[in-house]
């Protein structure tokens, strides 16, 4: 039993991995226009879940959560490919605004950028004649490496349906956007390197993330991480940072496999409803060496679901016994009867499907090996059961 106990906490972490196809990368270029600032153009690099790798390739079915993502000082799109390629796949529509990259930038033009773009995007999934019809789902994110991460603060403080900000070595703005993070109350995540020199911690990141409004806010530095390696090598970010010190004392990819470790989780849970993924970034923040964090809240589905996270939905059915023998009981509403469930492998395969009966339905699994699996109902509800002995 301990065996089996142990299977269940260790695939619930794989869940989240499974239930994000590895989808590939699509990738477009658009502009848009925003009417309500004299038409002004904002072109984007976008890149998104499709069915093979390439420009302009079809778009994968599904509904997926928008981000929009802000470059730092003179850098472009381009250096940030090591998001596109980790979220992408993962199910997630980014989008990067070319706009403000000159020598004099302006900040606020950038932040209303950004946030401009979370809605314009969604408008594009209901219009019938955009490329992204009936795939953009409602939830969006703002993120952004230095000056970017600090105009993020800036796009929420635009606009207040955005649901969740997170910032890497986040640079403080002009207008300010430690004074923009005092009106911000949605979740955020702010990531520091320990060794940025360029946008030290504790002037620009440390007073960003005091000032957040957010009643769930997490700081994670990483230890020995610096500025540029938030972002791949980039010439212009690494003579700035060639000119201070301290330097890194870990490499590009440690730090950006601590940052995804935590980011990946903890966007599932804001942006997909994914509950496990709040107990995986709990367990990372605390857990993990390399990092040192602050936080004043607990991710957890049943005292902090966060935005558009439906409590009654996660918690509506229920499996037992879990693990099961050779039958299974599903007990959910009467409202769910004749619904059908399918019963997928933890590689995402399909196995089984049936037909709810009503307030219990017992299902027969005795023809599944022993090992890890996930029943989904038809109204998209999921949770993990153990086919045991």
């Amino acid at each position: 039993m301990m065996k089996i106990n142990f299977l269940i906490f260790f695939f619930i972490s794989v869940l989240i991995n499974v239930q994000a196809q590895p989808f590939a990368v699509g990738h477009l270029q658009q502009s848009f226009t925003d009417t309500g600032r004299a038409n002004r153009s904002i072109p984007c690099e976008i890149y998104y879940p499709a069915l093979a790798s390439g420009n302009n390739t079809p778009m994968a079915s599904g509904k997926f959560p928008v981000i929009v993502f802000g470059h730092g000082f003179v850098m472009a799109w381009s250096a940030y490919d090591i998001y596109w390629k980790k979220m992408v796949p993962r199910g997630y529509i980014m989008v990067f605004p070319t706009t403000e990259s000159s020598f004099t930038p302006s900040h606020i033009n950038f932040g209303k950028d950004m946030a401009y773009l979370t809605s314009a995007m969604k408008a594009e999934g209901n219009n019938a004649s955009s490329f992204f019809f009936g795939v953009v789902d409602s939830t969006s994110a703002v993120m952004g490496h230095s000056m970017g991460g600090g105009c993020a603060f800036l796009a929420m403080q635009q606009d207040s349906t955005i649901d969740a900000m997170a910032s890497f070595a986040a640079a403080v703005t002009n207008p300010s956007s430690v004074t923009a993070a005092a009106s911000i109350r949605k979740p955020a995540l702010v990531f520091s390197g320990a060794n940025d020199c360029v946008a030290p911690p504790a002037d620009h990141q440390i007073p960003m993330y005091n000032a957040l409004a957010s009643s769930c806010k997490t700081l994670i530095s990483i230890t020995g991480g610096n500025h540029c390696q938030f972002a791949s090598t980039n010439v212009n970010c690494s003579f700035g940072q060639g000119t201070c010190t301290p330097q890194a004392t870990i490499s590009a990819t440690t730090q950006q496999n601590i940052m995804f470790d935590g980011l990946n989780s903890w966007l599932d849970f804001y942006l997909k409803k994914a509950c496990a993924a709040a107990d995986t970034f709990q367990n990372m923040i605390t857990s993990s060496n390399g990092i040192v964090t602050q936080q004043n809240c607990f991710l957890n589905c049943n005292t902090d679901p966060g935005p558009g996270v439906d409590t009654t939905t996660v918690s509506s059915f229920a499996i037992f016994p879990n693990p099961s023998g050779n039958t299974m009981h599903v007990k959910a509403s009467n409202a769910m009867k004749d619904k059908m469930y399918i019963i997928y492998g933890i590689n995402g395969n399909k196995i089984k499907t049936g037909k709810l009966s009503g307030e219990l339905t017992v299902i027969n699994v005795g023809e599944l090996s022993e090992g890890v699996y996930v029943l989904r109902l038809e109204n998209g509800e999921k949770k993990i059961f153990v086919k045991g002995k």
